[in-house]
C-alpha cells in the first residue's frame, strides 16, 4: 500500500469516529445542563385542540386526524395549544474561518458550534420539540434518533448554506444561530432580514476563540486570513490591539443591535470556557417568550 494510500484509508477512519464523538461530547455537555433543568411541564390530554398542521416525518400516527386527511388529501395531524410552535431550527457555521484554534488544547470554534448545537438537539427533542438544520433541506423531527442524523450532517456533510439561502419548510418557528459572524454587518443584517421574512424569530451565539478576543500576541505576526482575505504582517501586534478591540467592539455592538432591532437575541461564548453556560443560557433563551418586534 502506497503511503497516499495509507493517509486516505487514516482519513477515512477518523473520518467515521467524528459523528459518534461528537454526539458523545454533546450528549455529555447537555446531560450536565439537564441536571439544572426540571423540563417543559406538560398540561394533561384533556387540553383543548387548537388547530391541523400537515404531517412531517417523526410526528406520531396516533395524531393524524384520518377524517380531515380523507377530505382534503394530505395527512393532517391535530395540535393543541401547547405543542403549537415548538419547531426549532438549528444552523451552524461550518465556513474556514471556524477551523481556527489558537492553543492545540482548545477546541476549534468549529468544534464547539458543532457541540453546542447537536447538544440543544439533544434538550428539545428530550422536551418533546421538533428539530431541524436550517438550509440541509430536511423536515423538522422529533424523537430519540434525530440527533445522531444531526451530528452525522454536521460532523461528516458539506457545510449549511448561509442562513436565509433557502426558506426553512415551515414557519413561524424559531432559530438558533451559531457561528463566529465576522462577516461585515451588512451581510449579518442582509440575513437576518431574510429569516425574519419567513416568520423566524430566533437566538444569536457568536463564537469566538480567546486570542480573537484579546489580540494576545507581541511582536511579529504573520496573519493569514482563512477565506481567501489574504496575509497582513504586523511588526509590533501590541502596537495595533487598542485599534483591534475597538474595532472587534464596535462590530460585535452592530450586530447586537440588529439583532434586537429585529426581535433576536444575541450572546458571546468563548471557547476557552465551559460549554455547558452557553447552552444553558441558549435553552433559557427558547424557554422564555418570544421576542418578535415583526
Amino acid at each position: 500500500m502506497s503511503p497516499i494510500d495509507t493517509l486516505q484509508k487514516s482519513s477515512q477512519a477518523l473520518a467515521a469516529l467524528l459523528p459518534p464523538l461528537l454526539l458523545a461530547e454533546a450528549s455529555r455537555v447537555a446531560a450536565t445542563v439537564a441536571q439544572g433543568l426540571h423540563g417543559r411541564r406538560r398540561q394533561g390530554p384533556g387540553d383543548a385542540f387548537w388547530q391541523f398542521r400537515r404531517y412531517q416525518l417523526g410526528d406520531s400516527l396516533r395524531d393524524i386526524d384520518w377524517r380531515r386527511s380523507a377530505r382534503f388529501g394530505p395527512l393532517f395531524v391535530r395540535e393543541r395549544e401547547w405543542e403549537a410552535a415548538q419547531t426549532v431550527w438549528l444552523w451552524c457555521d461550518g465556513s474556514p474561518s471556524m477551523e481556527y484554534r489558537s492553543d492545540r488544547a482548545l477546541p476549534s470554534k468549529k468544534e464547539r458550534a458543532q457541540v453546542l448545537t447537536v447538544a440543544l438537539a439533544i434538550l428539545l427533542l428530550e422536551g418533546g420539540e421538533r428539530v431541524g438544520l436550517l438550509g440541509a433541506g430536511h423536515s423538522a423531527m422529533s424523537g430519540k434518533n434525530v440527533t445522531a442524523a444531526l451530528a452525522e450532517t454536521l460532523a461528516a456533510g458539506p457545510a449549511l448554506p448561509e442562513p436565509g439561502r433557502v426558506a426553512p419548510p415551515s414557519r413561524h418557528a424559531q432559530a438558533v444561530l451559531i457561528g463566529d459572524f465576522l462577516d461585515p454587518p451588512e451581510v449579518f443584517a442582509s440575513r437576518l432580514h431574510r429569516l425574519n421574512s419567513f416568520d423566524l424569530s430566533g437566538h444569536i451565539l457568536q463564537v469566538l476563540d480567546p486570542a480573537e478576543e484579546s489580540l494576545p500576541f507581541r511582536g511579529r505576526v504573520r496573519f493569514e486570513g482563512m477565506e481567501g482575505e489574504g496575509e497582513t504582517l504586523i511588526e509590533r501586534s501590541e502596537d495595533v490591539r487598542e485599534a483591534y478591540l475597538a474595532r472587534l467592539a464596535d462590530h460585535r455592538q452592530r450586530l447586537r443591535e440588529t439583532a434586537r432591532h429585529m426581535g433576536w437575541t444575541f450572546d458571546v461564548h468563548h471557547t476557552a470556557t465551559s460549554p455547558a453556560s452557553a447552552l444553558l443560557n441558549l435553552h433559557a433563551a427558547l424557554s422564555g417568550p418570544s421576542r418578535r418586534v415583526g
